[in-house]
């Protein structure tokens, strides 16, 4: 008996495992007249699948590009033990590109802004046509959006402002408001200015603070959750955010573990946030 026992989990551990792949694309977009590359990671099994997938958008944050998640939070890796554990349902995971290390001189930032219509180009170009593309579902239910940072206060305003569009949102160490002057006197407005400027602009704290009852509905529409660390410099923001919702009587979790603003806190945030997604696909 512990001979087959022995053998039974050799066995086990010399099958492969379940292995997803990242592909590089490009879209070209005529609002923002640039060519906008992205990381898609594609399930274990994808290409022989005839069926559909939900899909997850994944946001970076300032001064970081589509790559970041892949290379410094090792997305792949969790992403293949939770599927294969059962935990997160096999899902397309889509990583745009909305910004560059040279924040000075190249746009970053998910909102719109003089000269750079990034939320037009993301809800008008970027979703219908990689969806269309990696088969994906395509509606409400199967579609969620996460991300850090910049792309934590991203993916919050993305789902106040297109509730009807997502199911979930997960925002890790999430940049909400900004109330600083990025601009000294005698100063040129460059592009760090207008990113700055455009989260002030589409503060997702105003937006509960202002909300009327029929928003507040829609925003119920959709499933919340806030992650930031116990040292992040942007967790009163987060703290915030989560008692606005309270009062508003928008359900939303929060959680404050122990970290700060880095990429440690965010590859075991990815732990939590895939599973929160798969969890709410499917529901209303």
């Amino acid at each position: 008996m512990k001979r087959i026992s022995f053998v039974a989990v050799l066995l086990t551990l010399c099958l492969p495992m379940m292995a997803g792949r990242i592909v590089t694309d490009t879209i070209h977009s005529q609002i923002l007249n640039a060519d906008v590359p992205c990381n898609v990671y594609l399930p274990d099994g994808y290409d022989t699948a005839n069926g559909f997938y939900p899909v997850i958008y994944l946001l970076h944050g300032l001064s970081d590009d589509y790559r970041a998640w892949r290379d410094k939070g090792q997305m792949q890796t969790v992403v293949d033990e939770l599927i294969g554990s059962g935990e997160c349902l096999p899902v397309i995971i889509v990583m745009p590109n909305a910004g560059g290390p040279d924040i000075h001189n190249t746009w970053n930032g998910y909102f719109n802004m003089p000269g750079w219509s990034y939320e037009d180009f993301f809800f008008q170009e970027f979703l219908p046509t990689v969806e269309q593309k990696y088969h994906a579902v395509g509606d409400k239910e199967h579609r969620a959006v996460m991300g850090l940072s910049m792309g934590g206060g991203g993916s919050t305003v993305y789902c106040q402002r297109h509730p009807d569009m997502f199911s979930s949102c997960y925002a890790m160490s999430a940049w909400l408001d900004h109330n600083g002057n990025d601009v000294k006197e005698g100063q040129e407005k460059d592009k760090h200015y207008y990113v700055c400027q455009a989260v002030k602009e589409h503060s997702a704290l105003r937006f509960v603070e202002q909300a009327d009852e029929a928003t507040k509905q829609k925003l119920r529409t959709v499933k919340w959750f806030f992650d930031c660390g116990d040292d992040d410099f942007l967790l009163d923001q987060n703290v915030r955010m989560h008692q606005l919702m309270r009062a508003a009587r928008v359900h939303d979790e929060l959680r404050v573990r122990n970290g700060v603003h880095n990429w440690e806190y965010w590859h075991q945030a990815l732990r939590m946030a895939l599973p929160f997604a798969s969890r709410n696909f499917g529901r209303r």
